[in-house]
């Protein structure tokens, strides 16, 4: 389960190592590309539409980073933490029946291993697990 979510985990980190790169990105985008070299004596409309290419392409950098891609790579970092703690409880809840522990004593094992943000609905296991299928 751990090399699962490793695995998993690691293009989720390199969104998101591309995401804290792309403000630097957008103004090495617009600042390298050599545009400066012969204006800076020019006239101030042509150095002005060079700085405001800068900008945009800064700002841009910055828009996806903190409005798209950031977001993105913690949502996507976040479902997969939720689902390694699915497994973790799946792990233990059937680990505790295997090794010959009644069904209640295997749900409440499984259920102290729930994260306490959505902790199980203990009154609704427990009378699911005291009726039998006829």
């Amino acid at each position: 389960m751990e090399v699962h979510h490793h695995a998993s985990i690691q293009p989720i980190d390199a969104l998101s190592t591309v995401a804290d790169a792309l403000p630097g990105l957008g103004l090495c985008r617009s600042a390298g590309r050599g545009d400066y070299d012969g204006s800076l004596g020019g006239p101030p409309e042509e150095i002005g539409e060079k700085v405001a290419a800068a900008l945009v392409g800064t700002f841009l950098g910055i828009l996806l980073c903190y409005g798209f891609v950031g977001p993105l790579s913690s949502n996507m970092r976040k479902t997969a933490d939720d689902h390694n703690e699915y497994l973790h409880v799946l792990r233990v809840l059937v680990l505790s029946f295997l090794k010959g522990s009644a069904p209640m004593i295997a749900i409440e094992m499984g259920g102290a291993r729930f994260p306490r943000m959505c902790g199980p609905p203990s009154m609704r296991w427990k009378r699911a697990a005291r009726t039998r299928p006829r």
